[in-house]
């Protein structure tokens, strides 16, 4: 099976590099690292170690991760993936883990697997008050209002690339991963989460670094949860 990672990057010259060289070479086909308007190095850091990099001018975690897929939708139909990871490039997630990520796809036929820091391991100060806060809450709607069960929003995922099509991806920004989650649950996918580990970030992170970024993502979770009732 062909297996691809897609990674926005935003100003991520310091991590952007080892999560690229921690991907397992032997699992994964193609390295996409999305660009995302960055002002610093991370495109020649990403392309140094070995990624395919693409560019989005537009901010916003959803419209890159939207980039790389259309990026994959503009291949021959023989060319592209069966499997994507998703993984941020911030360095929080294990990139050695990826196998554990997709292996119930592949051995138990699931269509989306979600790495949970609820189910693993954090490192203290890895997650700050409000995102646990935050994913209990969206999490907790999810199965009240979708009868799915989740622990966690987590960015590391992976999903067969035919059911990530048929969800039709549109959110630009905040809600991407909540949209991902809600649209797999009105789909009738079949999911599965299994524990990640995770550590503080290289950098200050662009959502929950800021009273802005809190807010807005907060806002954004409940009504994307909410809007596909």
């Amino acid at each position: 099976m062909k297996i691809v990672t897609i990674s926005p990057a935003f100003n991520e010259e310091g991590s952007v590099g080892h999560v690229v060289n921690d991907i397992p070479k032997d699992v994964i086909d193609e390295v996409v690292i999305v660009n995302n308007n960055s002002t610093d190095n991370t495109v020649e850091v990403a392309t140094k170690a070995g990624a395919t990099v693409l560019t989005e001018t537009q901010k916003g975690y959803g419209i890159a991760c939207l980039k790389g897929i259309r990026y994959f939708e503009a291949k021959p139909k023989d060319d592209q993936p069966d499997i994507v990871v998703f993984i941020d490039a911030d360095y929080s997630d294990h990139p050695d883990e990826l196998p554990k990520i997709i292996a119930p796809i592949l051995n138990d036929d699931v269509d989306m697997v979600i790495g949970s820091r609820a189910l693993g391991v954090k490192e203290k100060g890895a997650m700050m008050p409000q995102q646990i806060f935050g994913n209990w809450l969206a999490t907790t709607l999810i199965r009240w209002f979708y009868n799915y069960e989740f622990t966690d929003l987590g960015p590391f995922r992976a999903i067969k690339w035919d059911k990530l099509q048929q969800l039709k991806m549109e959110d630009e920004t905040f809600g991407w991963t909540v949209e991902m989650q809600v649209k797999a649950a009105r789909h009738k996918l079949k999911c599965t989460e299994v524990p990640v580990k995770y550590r503080k970030r290289i950098g200050v992170s662009k959502v929950t670094g800021t009273i802005y970024g809190s807010v807005m993502a907060g806002y954004k979770i409940l009504w994307t949860i909410f809007r596909y009732l």
